[in-house]
């Protein structure tokens, strides 16, 4: 079965690199431009992965993943956190809030694939 993954990004560079290497490695690709688009697309949807930018207008990454955690349908997503912040306390506290991984710009396209496909791979491995 394909993945699907939706990809949050206000950077409309970053998401269009984000959707290449993603298509390219056989995910199906969803976009949303800011925090709410990203609430309402998780929830409808249904992505097996977000890709969820940290600074964003409307809603930052951590509201967002605030959310999806407290919604029952959105809550067991996989959530990598994507950020130009790279210190020690905004990893600890995306991790915190429960973001599955934490991954700082600038980023190689095909390592944020490969920790997606791990994340996948895991969670295949994990009883249920």
């Amino acid at each position: 079965m394909r993945k699907t993954v939706l990809l949050v990004d206000d950077d409309p560079e970053v998401l269009e690199l984000l959707s290449f290497n993603f298509k390219k490695a056989g995910f199906a690709v969803l976009h949303a431009a800011d925090g709410l688009q990203a609430i309402t697309k998780a929830g409808s949807l249904s992505p097996h992965l977000i890709v969820l930018d940290l600074m964003m207008p409307e809603l930052d990454g951590f509201a967002v993943l605030e959310l999806l955690r407290k919604d029952p349908a959105t809550a067991s997503i996989p959530v990598i956190m994507l950020t130009a912040i790279s210190g020690q306390m905004a990893r600890l506290n995306a991790l915190e809030a429960g973001a599955s991984q934490f991954v700082t710009k600038p980023f190689s396209p095909q390592r944020l694939v490969a920790t997606a496909e791990a994340l996948f791979a895991l969670a295949a491995f994990s009883p249920s």
